[in-house]
């Protein structure tokens, strides 16, 4: 049989608002942070517990109303696209999948909110760079109205030089649609410029809560947020001798 994962356990994180960016953090290549967001989405259906997204009690299996809802930006645009359909294609089959007409306006209108003209309707991924590529996939994520994206570390993937360009657009189409985002990231620097609040996950538990304003003040109360911290500001010998092993 599988593993079973306890990928949130003991504690029950709050309830973003309407609009409200949240981070979800751990340590790099533990495993589990992105565990939640994926049963978030559907993605994962063997779980327990409780998820309430919009005020709705979800269970294991989401219904196809769920994903006007609800959409997820995944980590790699190199692989989020299929590379035998054209950005058209892949823009017009949520539409298709849920009956939504006025298809043209819809996809022009979804490209400029994404920053890409007319030109790259046509295109396929293996002619668009990475960060175009992700302007794609988070265009297929809008293109049905959604009030809830998922960022599954929508910029590791990409080249340093273009990952500002996507933070800044995701920043501007929150506030211009008035989207709520949950985001998973390693990166505590772009937790801190994208969200309001964070969760620092350690072993499949939620040991803090806090404010970004508390991060940025080198204020958490947790030892293990700590450390996570002081290891985000570079490599410290001193500090690395001084952290706790935690089981």
């Amino acid at each position: 049989g599988g593993t079973s994962v306890q990928a949130v356990r003991g504690r029950r994180p709050s309830h973003p608002g309407p609009a409200t960016p949240c981070g979800l953090v751990g340590e790099s290549g533990c495993g589990e942070i992105d565990g939640p967001e994926r049963a978030l989405c559907g993605l994962i259906t063997h779980w327990s517990g409780e998820i309430e997204i919009a005020g709705q009690r979800q269970g294991q299996r989401r219904t196809r109303d769920f994903y006007r809802i609800a959409q997820m930006v995944f980590q790699d645009p190199y692989a989020s696209l299929h590379p035998r359909q054209t950005v058209d294609r892949a823009l017009f089959e949520p539409l298709a999948i849920h009956g939504i007409g006025d298809v043209d306006r819809r996809i022009e209108r979804v490209l400029v909110d994404v920053g890409l003209d007319a030109s790259f309707r046509y295109r396929y991924p293996h002619q668009l760079s990475g960060g175009q590529r992700q302007r794609v996939a988070i265009g297929r994520a809008l293109i049905l109205e959604p009030r809830l994206l998922l960022l599954d570390e929508p910029t590791s993937a990409l080249d340093v030089s273009v990952q500002a360009e996507i933070l800044n657009l995701l920043a501007r189409l929150r506030r211009d649609h008035g989207l709520t985002y949950v985001l998973v990231s390693h990166n505590l620097a772009v937790v801190a410029h994208m969200c309001d609040r964070l969760a620092v996950m350690q072993n499949g538990r939620i040991v803090e809560e806090l404010s970004t304003d508390q991060l940025r003040a080198a204020a958490p109360s947790h030892l293990y947020t700590r450390q996570l911290l002081q290891a985000s500001l570079g490599y410290d010998r001193a500090a690395v001798d001084r952290f706790v092993e935690f089981d």
